[in-house]
C-alpha cells in the first residue's frame, strides 16, 4: 500500500486539509500506516499534480487561508483499482519479538530490563485499547443503525480491538514467562 491510497480512503471519509489529515492519521489511520506532516503534504502536492485530488483554497477569519482536498473521478479509479489488487502478505517487524529473543543471551540484569520494559510497552496498549473501546462506544452507539460506510470503519475497528487483546494476552504470557526464570 502506498501513502496515495491511505489519502485517498481518508479523503474519501471526509474532504480535508492537509493538517487536518496529518491529524487523522495520528489519531486513526497511523495505527495501520504512518506517515509525517511533510510526507503527507508532498503527497498530496503529487496526487492533485496528477489529478486524482482537487484542492481548493478556503478562507478563515483571522487565520491564512487553508487549502482543503477531495478525490476527483481519477482518484476514485485509482482506488478501485488498487482494492482489485491482490493484498501481499506482510514481513512482520516486532523489534520487542527480537528482544525477548535476545534476553536469553543477556542473564538476569539483562532479562530484568526487558521484563520493565514489557510491563511498560504492555500498559501503552492497555491503554491503546482503552481508547478503542471507548471510542467503539462513541462513534458507534447503535450498531443496528450503521450505513456501509460506518459498518467497515467499525469492522476495522473492531480488528484494532481484537489484535490489542490478543497481544495483551501474548504480553501477558511473556511476562510470566520472564518472571518464571
Amino acid at each position: 500500500m502506498a501513502l496515495e491510497h491511505a489519502i485517498l480512503v481518508s479523503l474519501l471519509e471526509q474532504p480535508g486539509s492537509g493538517y487536518e489529515l496529518a491529524r487523522r492519521f495520528e489519531r486513526s489511520i497511523g495505527r495501520f500506516w504512518t506517515a509525517t506532516h511533510q510526507q503527507i503534504y508532498r503527497v498530496l502536492k503529487r496526487m492533485e499534480s496528477d489529478g486524482w485530488i482537487a484542492g481548493r483554497d478556503v478562507g478563515q477569519d483571522g487565520r491564512p487561508d487553508k487549502r482543503t482536498f477531495s478525490v476527483g473521478p481519477l482518484g476514485r479509479d485509482v482506488l478501485v483499482e488498487w482494492l482489485r489488487a491482490p493484498v501481499q502478505p506482510e514481513a512482520v517487524r516486532h523489534e520487542l519479538a527480537v528482544k525477548i529473543r535476545g534476553a536469553a543471551f543477556t542473564g538476569a540484569a539483562g532479562r530484568a530490563e526487558l521484563l520493565a520494559e514489557v510491563e511498560r510497552y504492555r500498559a501503552d496498549h492497555e491503554a491503546l485499547l482503552a481508547t478503542y473501546v471507548n471510542g467503539e462506544k462513541r462513534d458507534f452507539p447503535d450498531l443496528e443503525r450503521l450505513d456501509a460506510g460506518e459498518r467497515l470503519q467499525h469492522v476495522v475497528l473492531r480488528g484494532g480491538i481484537a489484535y490489542e487483546r490478543m497481544l495483551l494476552d501474548w504480553l501477558d504470557d511473556v511476562l510470566d514467562t520472564l518472571r518464571a526464570l
